[in-house]
């Protein structure tokens, strides 16, 4: 069984004060709003509508929670790049992202999405150096690798990850993949990372360390 098959929402907030207890484990995805975030979480949940997806990239405006258990959860954060809002807004989204990355106790591991004919923008560089930052794991997914022939997608798999040293530390962790929501490559590998960072398998009592 899938165990992130029941996945289910709880809650969207705006603000940090907003945001529900800090105990347990949890995972954040983030990425342009158009890397395919909803579709990758959909596609590890095997639910074709828990993230919604849409031909606006940027709709996601708030910080949302799915919870696994009562002390696993997995959270989608605001996709930023080709949303039509103010700039006031865009500069709340990153001043949140910022403080929910360097804060938020129970937080355990980042999934961070990249188109794979597009990766390592501006907005995934400072992604990574919040990570490096606060010594939060990382693990990209290369989407939509179906895009391109399988050559190409591991020949752009290497380039990326040649790119990574300059965000590594002695303290960090970093990982990479090839994903695809479509065709479900990577699928398995993605799971795992997950099931590490949020303790699969294990009996969470109270609040996780």
């Amino acid at each position: 069984m899938n165990f992130y098959h029941q996945a289910k929402y709880t809650i969207s907030v705006h603000n940090l004060s907003q945001l529900p207890s800090d105990t347990g484990r949890e995972v954040a995805f983030a990425g342009r709003s158009n890397a395919g975030k909803s579709s990758a979480i959909n596609a590890i949940t095997q639910q074709k509508s828990l993230a919604r997806t849409s031909k606006t990239p940027g709709r996601t405006q708030q910080i949302i929670f799915f919870e696994l258990d009562e002390k696993r959860r997995l959270i989608d954060l605001p996709g930023y790049g080709y949303a039509k809002v103010s700039i006031t807004i865009k500069q709340h989204w990153q001043n949140t992202l910022e403080r929910y990355l360097q804060t938020r106790d129970s937080l355990r591991g980042l999934i961070l999405l990249m188109d794979i004919r597009h990766p390592l923008t501006d907005f995934d560089k400072n992604m990574l150096l919040w990570c490096q930052h606060s010594a939060m794991p990382v693990h990209i997914l290369l989407t939509k690798a179906d895009k391109l022939s399988f050559g190409a997608s591991k020949s752009a798999l290497l380039q990326v990850k040649a790119q990574l040293t300059q965000f590594k530390t002695e303290s960090s962790e970093i990982s990479i993949q090839l994903f695809s929501s479509l065709k479900l490559t990577g699928l398995e590998e993605a799971r795992s990372v997950l099931d590490g960072w949020l303790g699969v398998g294990e009996e969470l009592e109270g609040v996780v360390k």
